[in-house]
This record gives C-alpha cells, structure tokens and sequence, in this order.
C-alpha cells in the first residue's frame, strides 16, 4: 500500500493541491488573476459583503450574520403563521396558574430571561390559544342569548370580542405600561449628581404585552365565562343577585391589576411597584356603594353580549 507523506515538515501533501501557484507567491497584488480557483460568490470587505451581478457588475449587502440595520418581523409575529412550533402545552399550564399561582407565571418568565436574555417571550401561543376561547365563547354568547343567531352575528361578536376587547384592549395597557412604568418606576441609584435611572435592565415592551395578555386572561375567565353561566341568577330582582354581581366585577377587576403588578414587581430594576394595585382599593369602594342598588352585572352584562 502506498503512503503518503505526512503534512508537517514543510512538505506539501499530494492530494491537496497548493490555493496558488509559486508566481502569484511572489507577487500578492496578482492573488486574484493568477489564482486557478474561482472567485467566491461572497466576497467579504469590512462588515459588508458583495456579489458578482449581471454583465460584471457587483452588488453590495449587509452583513450575513449578526446585527442587521433593516427591517426585520419580530420572531413572535413570524411564529403565528408556524402553528406546529407553538408550545400549547406550556400557554395551558400559564392559564391554570394564573388562575391558581399567578406568581409562578412569572417565575418561568424570569428563567426565559436567564436562557434566552429577554423577557418577552416568543411564543405567541397564548395569544393564539386566548383568541380561539373568545371566538368559542362569541359562538356560545350568541346562541343563548339571541333569538335567531346567524353566523354574521357571531363573526361580528368574536370579531370585536378578539380584535377590540382582547388586542386593542393589550396593545393599550401594554404601551401605557411601559410609558408609566419606564418613566417613573425605574429603579434608581444615588450618586453625586442625585437619582439617576438604573441601566440593570430594560423594560421591554414585548414583556409588558405578554402581562397585559395574561391580565386579560383572569378578567376574561371571570367576566367572558364565569358571567355566562351565573346569568340566569344574575338577570333575577333579588338582592343577592345584586351582590353576586357586582362581587363577580370586583374580583375581575382586581385580579386583572393583581397579574399585572405580579408581572411588573418581577423586574428587578423596576421600584414602587405597588402603586399598580392603588386601583384595587377604588374598585372596593365602588362596590360597597353598588351594594345600596346599583347591579353592575345588568349594567355590563349586555355590552359584553352585544360586543359593545
């Protein structure tokens, strides 16, 4: 069997041909005529690269890899077209805790920061998933309670229930959160020159949309589905109908604010968190007011009904 010389020692294998002959050796401005390879399709200069075009014209492009100056969709849009790599399973187990633990919501958005270096997640399947319970639950508003339902009448209602309600509703809270809580809630550190805002983070408006998402969730449990089923005592001229209605709304709206603090107090940079909740104590005393005869439920009831 024939061997072949080893690559060290200064000598050339036989089998892997030198890139450049001995005279393009010695001249290097000549690299690109004398060399018998042909030119690359890329050619990096810097951090843009080129490209041979038509009739011996080059085209010039960003960078390949890394940070780019274009547009570029945001990877949770990007994903909602991408049904099979949305995680259904883990949007479920959000849902049932925010329910029952919301505090631990938040914890598994605080290891998405230590894997993925944000907190916004990219998984628009809680999105996804709560947009499909408010179209089933437009179906189920609209079949028990008008007369003759048509299907233009439950498209109308699960289009403003999802588009209105749900996404205007998020899109909102979402951008005066991070208005306010940017603003006048960033943590600060005390220097020669007085309170400056801390640089340990930044508040992303992805994540504040993720928590107005999830705020949303608990008041749509309470308001969208618990009302449902609690409507044939809540339509009744009894007291207790009364109280029941109007505690229904109080608990929405407090464990709407509730989520949202849990969702903001998580961020390590952000202080005074717990002006978020000031709103729960209003909504107490309105609803000890409502109890001497104004019912909440008759009032709010048939604007949710008609997608108002």
């Amino acid at each position: 069997m024939p061997s072949f010389p080893s690559l060290g020692g200064g000598r050339h294998s036989p089998i892997l041909p030198t890139s450049r002959p001995a005279s393009a050796m010695s001249n290097p401005h000549n690299f690109h005529a004398a060399s018998p390879l042909a030119s690359p399709a890329f050619v990096s200069t810097g951090h843009l690269h080129t490209m041979p075009g038509v009739g011996g014209t080059t085209r010039t492009f960003g960078p390949i890899s890394g940070r780019s100056d274009g547009f570029k969709l945001p990877i949770f849009i990007k994903r909602l077209w991408k049904i099979p790599q949305m995680d259904f399973e883990m949007a479920i187990w959000e849902m049932t805790y925010l329910l029952i633990a919301p505090k631990k919501v938040f914890r598994s958005m605080y290891h998405n920061k230590q894997t993925k270096g944000h907190w916004g997640r990219d998984d628009p399947s809680f999105v996804a998933l709560l947009s499909l319970f408010l179209v089933l639950t437009s179906i189920a508003w609209d079949l028990a309670t008008v007369y003759q339902p048509s299907i233009l009448s439950i498209a109308r209602l699960a289009l403003v229930l999802t588009f209105v309600h749900f996404l205007s509703g998020a899109l909102f809270a979402a951008t005066a959160g991070w208005y306010l809580a940017g603003r006048f809630l960033r943590r600060g550190r005390t220097g020669r020159f007085g309170a400056t805002p801390s640089t340990d983070g930044e508040l992303e408006w992805a994540y504040c949309f993720d928590v107005a998402v999830r705020a949303f969730f608990v008041a749509f449990f309470f308001l969208y589905i618990v009302q449902f089923f609690l409507m044939p005592l809540l339509l009744k001229d009894w007291w207790i109908s009364l109280f029941v209605g109007n505690t229904l709304y109080l608990v929405a709206f407090s464990f709407y604010f509730v989520v949202t603090f849990l969702g903001y107090n998580a961020l390590p940079f952000l202080t005074h968190t717990e002006v978020i909740l000031f709103p729960v104590v209003g909504f107490a005393g309105i609803w000890v007011l409502c109890l001497f005869g104004f019912d909440i439920a008759k009032y709010m009831g048939p604007m949710l009904i008609k997608g108002a």
